[in-house]
């Protein structure tokens, strides 16, 4: 089950097949259920996430007790509360399951060690992070400079299967809508 982030990790980085198996030592299978909580904001956050299959979201509760959905990861993605990861630290976020998940978790410290280890996985990383980087800056940019039915439409267009995936309310939470004008946009387009 492990192989997909073999695949991923060779997208930016040679990694033989000897050291991957060694390089997989470092981290741990875990099967969770939807709805399972990977971690609870305020909990220290110790570990990092790459789905192998199935969807998790990072969100936080607003003073109103509303969430907010900030990131989705489905396959070959990463996911945690990459400051309080980083810094060790109490974290901000949640992290749930979305649907039904097998992922590897890598903690702080194996991480660490992996990395002293294979130096070839310090690359990976920045590669990983720039690409998450760089995503994240232009979803900054379409919240700010499209209207809501473009940023659905756009989203519609570059990530359509999160529309099949994941329940309509954590979409629009992601989105920045309320869940029934989600539904209104989506009616207007269903038919063109």
């Amino acid at each position: 089950m492990s192989y997909p982030l073999h695949q991923h990790i060779k997208k930016f980085v040679n990694v033989s097949e000897v050291d991957f198996a060694e390089i997989l030592t470092f981290f741990e299978m875990l099967s969770v259920k939807k709805k399972d909580i990977l971690l609870q904001e305020g909990e220290l956050c110790r570990r990092n996430f790459f789905v192998l299959k199935g969807c998790l979201r990072l969100f936080f509760l607003k003073e109103t007790g509303v969430e907010q959905t900030t990131q989705f990861a489905i396959e070959n993605w990463w996911l945690t509360d990459n400051l309080a990861f980083l810094e060790q630290k109490q974290s901000s976020f949640t992290i749930q399951a979305v649907e039904n998940s097998e992922v590897l978790a890598i903690s702080h410290d194996a991480r660490e060690e992996m990395l002293e280890k294979f130096p070839q996985m310090e690359r990976y990383f920045r590669n990983v992070y720039e690409k998450a980087f760089a995503t994240q800056q232009l979803r900054v940019k379409y919240i700010n400079d499209y209207s809501r039915e473009e940023i659905y439409l756009y989203f519609a267009k570059v990530q359509p299967a999160f529309l099949q995936r994941v329940p309509q309310y954590m979409l629009a939470s992601y989105l920045g809508f309320t869940p029934e004008y989600l539904s209104e946009i989506k009616k207007k387009h269903l038919g063109k």
